[in-house]
């Protein structure tokens, strides 16, 4: 017996181990279809979204719809980038508000989480769980008293205003987040830095590179939230030169007698999809791993 497996080799052995049975292969096969129609049905809206961009108004508005246009037209993304209510600024000042969050909810939840598992208190995890409670809190319960607190700091109407309002619902899933990062981190190592004698940042900055998973996935929550809002903004935010994006679209899609210009709309979706697909592709490797972080422990 063991001459013939001497004589097929390692690579026919492993072969013959990766055989599947038929009931094997049909069970992998009906995931495989299952995963496949997920798939389809979440990604046929972008895809119909990004052809209908190409569409003439006429063919846009047609009833009933084609989904493949026609005739290709640039004409939307022509219009958007010659309309003269400041797309590009809008641009700027979403990219402001979006940056400025994720900088500012890293750096809070990172001190957050690194007092809450490093230094914890008597009460300590209550207070970090009445910090989770605040998901639970719809936006639009706290909209009416944060923008009295900003009238009163004389805040609103401004960027800053709104990078504050973002960040504060932000913090606790990055908190969360990151201190799950700071969980999975062997306790040898804050042995043999307390041994080395480094204080508290020399060893904050000595576990950096590990949290790089916890820190991606709580940027890449921050900068979608931030990128995306349409609600806080509309309401904290009155002068047209600081709109971001979202709220700018509002006022390119009314045509003529009130309707609305489809092709326009969806070049204008098209457009604030693009950072947030390139930027989820880039860094998409980290965005699992900072998830289940600490989770074996």
């Amino acid at each position: 017996m063991n001459n013939a497996v001497d004589t097929l080799g390692p690579t026919s052995v492993l072969s013959s181990r990766r055989r599947l049975s038929p009931r094997q292969k049909a069970g992998r096969g009906t995931w495989y279809v299952i995963v496949g129609m997920i798939a389809i049905l979440f990604v046929s809206p972008l895809v119909s979204v990004l052809l209908g961009s190409f569409k003439s108004p006429s063919e846009a508005a047609r009833t009933p719809p084609t989904y493949l246009p026609q005739h290709l037209s640039m004409r939307n993304y022509t219009a958007l980038g010659l309309s003269d209510i400041g797309v590009g600024q809008s641009i700027i000042n979403s990219a402001v508000v979006a940056v400025a969050t994720v900088i500012l909810t890293v750096v809070i939840a990172l001190l957050a989480a690194y007092g809450f598992h490093v230094y914890p208190f008597r009460g300590s995890n209550v207070v970090f769980v009445l910090m989770l409670a605040a998901i639970m809190v719809p936006f639009q319960v706290l909209l009416t008293p944060l923008y009295v607190v900003l009238q009163k700091v004389q805040l609103t109407n401004s960027l800053a205003g709104l990078v504050i309002v973002v960040t504060t619902f932000q913090l606790p899933f990055a908190t969360f987040v990151l201190r799950n990062s700071f969980a999975g981190i062997p306790t040898e190592l804050y042995e043999a830095a307390a041994v080395d004698g480094a204080g508290m940042w020399n060893t904050l900055r000595m576990m950096l590179p590990l949290l790089r998973p916890g820190l991606i996935t709580a940027a890449l929550f921050a900068f979608f939230a931030a990128w995306n809002e349409f609600f806080a903004a509309l309401i904290l935010l009155s002068d047209q030169t600081k709109f971001t994006l979202p709220v700018i679209l509002t006022t390119l899609v009314n045509g003529a007698r009130g309707s609305v210009d489809w092709g326009l709309l969806q070049s204008g979706v098209v457009v604030t999809i693009v950072p947030c697909l390139v930027i989820f592709i880039a860094l998409q490797r980290y965005y699992v791993r900072g998830l289940i972080a600490g989770s074996g422990r």
